[in-house]
């Protein structure tokens, strides 16, 4: 194990690739009741076309979502309940560009990380059980196509990225896409994805670092298998293939999304200060105590609900803003007017970088957080926990430059939803 220490937050950080390619970190942290550990696939909802074993694959939007729920389901029972049953708090998520299962949990948490290792690497599907979950599933997608927020995200999506783009698609596929998915689709996406070699454990708690090794090592299957490369297809370039798109549903007043595509960071350390340049862009012009945020408040323009983001998976970035307003066109107008000249105060800068340090270090203290950043950074090519000297070099000039380049006015697109 390598020993990677972070004197000036006072963490250590152990990491090492088992001899199946498994990346595993762990963060010892002897003192607290609580553990946590997650174990993730380098797989989300726009990985659908691959080659496995000499075999093309396209696959329907949805698998990966969908294998997340049934890896929970073994010949013995359902792996959730088995878990709470020990006291732990299970749980798992699908990204674009993810799929993670984790565990918290404090008394008997080695024998719970032994489970999590042993069903999330035993794939068991019938074609029984997959045709039941087609059925909630397909339920959980009827509810969430009447979200506006919902709709709102995925109409701005397809604004930003081209017809046949997976980042256009619902993680969770539709109900026409999921009802193609069969026992050997899920069976071929396991054996592709959720190889050790493409795979991050991470563990924040008692479990220590040669303890954490012995255990994958003896539950993890030991060949090195090569890592799967998806296939996205083109994203269309900078700029979005549609300006606007509008959508009408039961709501009380418009919800607006106004994305700007970003360019993909490089797996290693730069990647890193890309991603820490363009959240502290956006929290300098757009945060909270911001002229922009706070000059459209005091108008009736934006609520408190009004937000700004950014993510980056399936080798492209975007940048997006959210809120509700009854004139969509007016925050659209005078958003135009802020990226056109950005101005960055001094001291709201220096007070965005220090709340964002702040924020980073509050953020040790959640185990799941905690456990959250390193996965992200295993697959991004990075040490997250190197957040903490890089912020203090950032500067104003740098994050101008980031907002005139990549949030212009002609790389913007918004999708609205409309009261019927």
């Amino acid at each position: 194990m390598n020993e990677l220490r972070f004197d000036n937050i006072g963490e250590r950080l152990y990491e090492t690739r088992l001899e199946n390619g498994l990346r595993l970190l762990v963060v010892p942290k002897p003192d607290f009741s609580q553990n946590f550990a997650m174990f993730a696939a380098d797989y989300g909802g726009a990985m659908r076309r691959f080659r496995l074993d000499g075999r093309e694959l396209d696959t329907p939007a949805g698998v990966a979502h969908f294998l997340e729920h049934k890896m929970f389901d073994m010949p013995e029972g359902n792996m959730l309940d088995r878990l709470s049953g020990m006291g732990m708090m299970p749980n798992a998520f699908t990204s674009y560009g993810m799929t993670a299962y984790h565990i918290t949990g404090g008394e008997g948490f080695e024998e719970a990380l032994r489970l999590l290792l042993s069903f999330v690497s035993t794939p068991y599907f019938t074609e029984e059980s997959v045709a039941k979950e087609q059925g909630i599933i397909g339920q959980e997608i009827g509810m969430t196509n009447d979200d506006p927020v919902f709709a709102g995200y995925v109409g701005m999506m397809r604004c930003l990225f081209p017809e046949g783009h997976p980042m256009r698609d619902d993680i969770c596929g539709s109900v026409e896409s999921i009802a193609r998915i069969s026992a050997q689709t899920l069976y071929d996406c396991h054996r592709a994805f959720y190889a050790p070699s493409n795979m991050t454990l991470a563990v924040v708690g008692s479990v220590g670092p040669e303890r954490a090794g012995a255990l994958a090592r003896e539950i993890l299957p030991g060949e090195l298998r090569p890592r799967p490369e998806p296939e996205y297809g083109p994203d269309g370039g900078a700029r979005p293939v549609e300006a606007k798109n509008e959508l009408r549903l039961d709501v009380s007043a418009p919800q607006f999304f106004i994305g700007a595509k970003l360019p993909f960071p490089e797996p290693g350390p730069e990647a890193l200060r890309q991603r820490l340049i363009t959240t502290l862009s956006l929290r300098a012009l757009f945060g909270r105590g911001s002229k922009f945020y706070t000059g459209l408040y005091d108008e009736g323009l934006l609520r408190s609900d009004f937000s700004a983001q950014a993510d980056y998976a399936a080798g492209v970035g975007f940048a997006y803003l959210s809120g509700e307003t009854r004139e969509p066109e007016k925050v659209f107008e005078r958003l135009c007017e802020a990226v056109s000249a950005p101005a960055l105060d001094g001291e709201y800068f220096e007070r965005c970088r220090r709340a964002a340090y702040g924020a980073r270090l509050r953020s040790l203290e959640d185990l799941m957080d905690y456990g959250y950043s390193l996965v992200c950074g295993a697959f991004g090519g990075y040490e997250p926990l190197r957040t903490f000297s890089l912020l203090p070099e950032i500067g104003a000039a740098e994050c101008r430059d980031f907002i005139a380049e990549y949030l212009a006015p002609d790389r913007l697109a918004m999708a609205l939803v409309s009261p019927v």
